[in-house]
């Protein structure tokens, strides 16, 4: 059994594992695992993975649909089980769960090349089938809104550093904060004026450059079988640019490596082998990659107690960020140099 931090255990907790909620289904249910922040369903259907859904109807609805329209010609992603009224979601005591069958198949394993080149040719398959997916009237269809956004995070970052600054008893966290939140604004500004620059609005009129994104491309929602990839938890799935994913995924992979910029050739070389990406998708992907996503999170994490974490490891955090920030700027130098064309 996998073991859970705390903020899992608290969540999982709100589940209702009545087994009457398993009656509305066509098979019976042996045992009950618990699964970072969902249950694994033992059956003698087959492992399922049942989830409580924490967000409306109507992007549930976007998730299925999109997955539908993906499907037809890419159908390694979650299949969805129904319930005996033939619904892909039941009700139960005022909350929303689904029911998902399990990849039999294993984690990527970000650290070896062959399994992460797996995973970057899955990407450009699963882009390439969602081509044409279009719902501009949902919240979910954010193409177009990066520079405003990255603005509004920008405008976040002031508003924290006037606020840490009003402190009377500034924490250790405040000071280090403080210390490097000017730089960090900058870098802000920097990504903002190359978007600008390298056309990312142009890049936005291409329908061709737009895809299903599924925004949360961790190592656990990655999953290797047979030498394919198969992808789970579309929960932030979003309709934007390509490379959106891509350097999301990329965010993933070189934050636990150092910046090693060897992975980032795998996932574009392999990328590639199953998807198009021109010089402007690569300038606009650089332009991505210098927004510093890292400091921002962990500001914001600890200025807006997002995340119930003890003063001693926001700090341990923030500090680690701040001293890999000389390896990321390497990191940026080597990308110009070894990906741009």
């Amino acid at each position: 059994m996998l073991d859970l931090g705390y903020l899992d255990k608290n969540y999982l907790s709100k589940y209702d594992l009545d087994v009457r909620l398993f009656d509305k289904y066509n098979f019976k249910v042996y045992d009950v695992i618990p699964v970072r922040k969902a249950y694994m369903l033992i059956t003698k259907s087959g492992n399922k993975i049942l989830k409580k859904i924490d967000y409306t109807l109507e992007e549930f609805k976007f998730i299925v649909n999109a997955l539908e329209y993906v499907k037809r010609n890419f159908t390694r992603v979650i299949e969805f089980e129904k319930n005996l009224q033939g619904d892909i979601c039941t009700k139960w005591n005022g909350e929303l769960y689904c029911i998902m069958n399990m990849v039999d198949g294993k984690e990527c394993e970000f650290s070896n090349p062959v399994e992460l080149a797996i995973a970057a040719r899955g990407i450009g398959e699963l882009h390439k089938a969602s081509e044409g997916f279009r719902d501009k009237t949902s919240s979910k269809y954010v193409c177009g809104n990066l520079i405003t956004s990255l603005n509004r995070k920008k405008e976040e970052m002031m508003f924290f550093k006037n606020m840490a600054n009003l402190y009377e008893n500034k924490s250790e966290f405040d000071d280090i904060f403080l210390k490097n939140v000017n730089s960090y604004i900058n870098k802000i500004e920097d990504s903002i004026g190359l978007l600008n620059k390298n056309l990312y609005y142009k890049l936005c009129s291409e329908e061709d450059k737009i895809a299903l994104c599924h925004h949360d491309l961790a190592h656990h929602n990655v999953i290797i079988k047979e030498d394919n990839a198969y992808f789970i938890d579309f929960d932030f799935a979003v309709i934007d640019l390509k490379i959106h994913d891509i350097c999301n995924f990329i965010n993933k992979v070189i934050k636990s490596f150092s910046f090693d910029i060897d992975k980032v050739k795998i996932i574009i070389e392999n990328y590639r082998l199953s998807n198009t990406l021109n010089n402007n998708e690569i300038n606009i992907l650089y332009s991505m990659l210098t927004f510093p996503q890292d400091f921002y999170e962990i500001s914001k994490d600890y200025y807006t107690r997002r995340k119930e974490w003890d003063e001693r490891v926001f700090v341990s955090k923030l500090d680690r960020k701040i001293k890999l920030e000389d390896d990321r700027v390497d990191f940026l130098s080597d990308f110009n140099k070894k990906i741009k064309i």
